[in-house]
């Protein structure tokens, strides 16, 4: 379009913008913020709220607040994007405010708002709150609640570890319970210690969904954690044999305006072998630092160096040790994971922010985790 000179409106930049978020692409999308503005493409409400999608989703959520600040006129979908987006964050309280601002101004919440604050309880372990809002959605808003909407209350429950009240909760819903209401339980259980009742729940998941491999994985990380070796390998063999394939973890992270993949033990890149000296370098750091390893989180029936060993390749660590070697001191660090970061890389990361004296934003599929000075904004609640 720019070279065949015809002029981009403000749905066209939506649509990029949108595509921006696809990508991963924080620093392309802050060129399109700034290409509107130059532009003096209008800012309409469609276009702002996608930017606030966008710098949400990338985990600069300051910015996308700031975009909301700014816009002349906010619709529910306005208000909705900034609630789930500094809900996805860990800011509970401030997911909160917004959502009492909002009624203030006489904007009627939605399914979606909804959603947003039973996310941001879940996050922030504001349980007795969440609850009070799951019950004004008919009582108050009449609203009739979905299925996104228990999966909430259960990961809330689960999270904050009252797993008799989330099985409780399951059992009295109007509605059938779907995987991932089954998949939070069993999170709960398993990072609460129920690990019998995390087993029950994988066995009842692979039973619903033979073919689903996310399924054996829980329930193979299940026995680990039991340390029932045998059980675990049968698992696998049980899911070599029904030819199941798993998702293999990997973290990208965007620098000088070119996206980078790394899975765990990656040797691919042309830097590996510093970067393999970095995670060497940055363990013994946050070790003298008072680091101890999570090695129950290693599924392998090996000795506790080898599983220290293990757990230093994830592929969490090879991005940051990238970051560091390639990025200038003190400046954010922005990874994005696949799926769950695990409890050591968690851990971790913790420790490299204060180290290093680095800001480390962490989106993994449960949401953003903002590492700062030895602390995580999540509250070990993920």
């Amino acid at each position: 379009m720019q070279f065949d000179g015809v002029r981009p409106d403000d749905i066209t930049m939506v649509l990029v913008l949108s595509a921006c978020a696809d990508l991963g692409a924080l620093e392309l999308g802050k060129w399109v913020q700034h290409y509107i503005d130059k532009e003096g493409i209008p800012r309409s409400e469609e276009l702002c709220n996608a930017l606030i999608y966008m710098f949400a989703k990338f985990g600069d959520i300051d910015e996308a607040i700031k975009v909301f600040r700014n816009m002349n006129e906010k619709t529910i979908v306005s208000w909705s994007s900034v609630i789930v987006g500094v809900a996805m964050h860990g800011r509970g309280q401030e997911a909160v405010d917004f959502f009492d601002e909002m009624r203030r101004v006489g904007v009627k919440p939605d399914g979606v708002a909804l959603i947003g604050m039973l996310t941001a309880c879940s996050h922030a372990g504001l349980v007795v709150q969440g609850c009070r809002y799951f019950d004004s959605m008919v009582n108050e808003f009449s609203i009739v609640p979905k299925i996104e909407h228990y999966e909430c209350m259960v990961d809330m429950f689960s999270r904050a570890g009252h797993l008799s009240k989330a099985l409780e909760f399951v059992q009295e819903m109007p509605i059938e319970p779907n995987p991932v209401i089954w998949r939070s339980l069993i999170y709960g259980c398993r990072s609460h210690g129920e690990l019998e009742l995390s087993e029950s729940i994988s066995k009842r998941l692979i039973g619903d969904e033979p073919m689903h491999g996310s399924n054996y994985v829980l329930l193979s990380n299940v026995y680990a954690k039991m340390f029932k070796y045998e059980k675990k390998t049968k698992i696998r063999k049980v899911m070599e044999k029904k030819g199941i394939k798993t998702v293999p973890g990997c973290t990208m992270i965007e620098l000088n305006n070119e996206i980078y993949e790394f899975v765990a033990g990656d040797k691919s890149h042309d830097q590996y072998e510093d970067i393999y000296k970095m995670v060497d370098e940055m363990g013994r750091a946050i070790k003298k630092a008072g680091f101890v390893a999570t090695t129950s989180d290693v599924s392998l029936d090996i000795d506790e160096e080898d599983k220290e060993d293990t757990l230093n390749r994830h592929s969490e660590k090879l991005a940051i040790a990238f970051a560091l070697l390639n990025s200038p001191p003190r400046t954010m660090i922005r990874i994005v994971k696949n799926l769950r970061v695990c409890t050591d890389c968690h851990a971790a990361t913790e420790f490299i922010s204060k180290v290093y004296e680095r800001e480390i934003v962490v989106w993994d599929r449960n949401g953003f985790h903002h590492f700062r000075d030895g602390s995580c904004s999540c509250k070990d609640f993920w």
